[in-house]
């Protein structure tokens, strides 16, 4: 059974300003150094995330009841799907050329309207899978000409598996926004959110006993500050979620590739390529059209809305 949306465009913004805190958080992780273990970053990496959920439900008043869920098993399962596929992401990460990582990750939203359509039930007309196959286009445009697996020596056993965890990554990262979607019926935003925090911080742990590095203190800080972000980051999202089917707010998570470009030219002196602008300019587009296209079917329900209410 579909969950019916109640604003999908407060869902669609919602969405945008997570995949922009979620973009300062993988900024902090990269500059924290390439020779930390995923496990370790996926344990600052949640661990710090709990601070400012705790803030939040402290404003909020709800700091006791966000405690209490009717679906433990639930928030296990997207607990366990989310810290696995933030493994195998920064597994992929290291192992493979950033290009190359960033083509093969977008496969997430065209996998989570997939996904949606088939578990969900939700209806995925005409546009929204044109919408996303187009912004996956300009996805192709941007990445293609950096990329490496199919260049000199070809699919090596390294670039192998760290593709085959990227797109694992990827097929998980989908499920766990489906997960939270059927979570945010009878959950709180912030319970999601601390809870998966809670459960991503032990699991993760488990990995010190394979070996983690000595931070020095700046790496430290920009872990615990990816931390943070992390938090905010996803408590927006959760939040997304619940306005908005995942059909409609997936193809945005293709924003992060103008914030990211953005980022890279202050802070690394990264020129866009002609690619890059173009590519860009195509994905902007599609995300634009569902904006749109939202938008016109919100007034025509709402005029259906009116124009069935009987005469006062």
């Amino acid at each position: 059974m579909a969950i019916a949306a109640t604003n999908p465009l407060r869902g669609i913004l919602l969405k945008i300003a997570s995949v922009a805190v979620f973009v300062g958080m993988q900024t902090c992780i990269k500059a924290a150094g390439p020779d930390i273990p995923a496990g370790q970053i996926a344990f600052y990496r949640s661990a710090f995330a709990i601070l400012p959920i705790l803030l939040y439900l402290t404003y909020q008043g709800d700091l006791r009841s966000a405690f209490y869920t009717r679906n433990p098993f639930g928030h296990v399962k997207r607990g366990v799907i989310g810290i696995v596929s933030m493994g195998f992401g920064f597994y992929g990460l290291v192992h493979l050329p950033l290009p190359d990582s960033i083509a093969i990750g977008y496969a997430m939203p065209l996998i989570a309207v997939v996904f949606a359509a088939v578990f969900l039930k939700e209806s995925v007309r005409f546009y929204r899978w044109s919408a996303v196959l187009i912004g996956m286009v300009g996805v192709l445009i941007i990445t293609w000409p950096k990329l490496t697996l199919f260049s000199e020596s070809g699919l090596g056993s390294t670039a192998a598996v760290g593709a085959a965890a990227v797109l694992m990554s990827a097929t998980l990262g989908a499920a766990a926004m489906l997960q939270v979607r059927q979570l945010v019926r009878e959950e709180k935003t912030a319970t999601i959110v601390l809870y998966f925090s809670l459960i991503a911080s032990l699991l993760s742990a488990i990995t010190w006993a394979f070996g983690w590095s000595v931070l020095a203190w700046s790496s430290l800080g920009l872990l615990a500050m990816s931390g943070f972000l992390g938090g905010i980051a996803q408590i927006l999202l959760t939040e997304s979620y619940r306005h908005a089917d995942v059909s409609t707010i997936a193809p945005f998570e293709y924003c992060s590739i103008l914030l990211g470009s953005v980022i890279a030219y202050f802070l690394f002196g990264d020129i866009p390529t002609l690619n890059t602008l173009f590519g860009t300019a195509i994905v902007a587009s599609a995300g634009i059209f569902i904006i749109y296209r939202e938008h016109r079917l919100g007034l025509e329900r709402k005029a259906a809305r009116k124009a069935s209410m009987p005469p006062g």
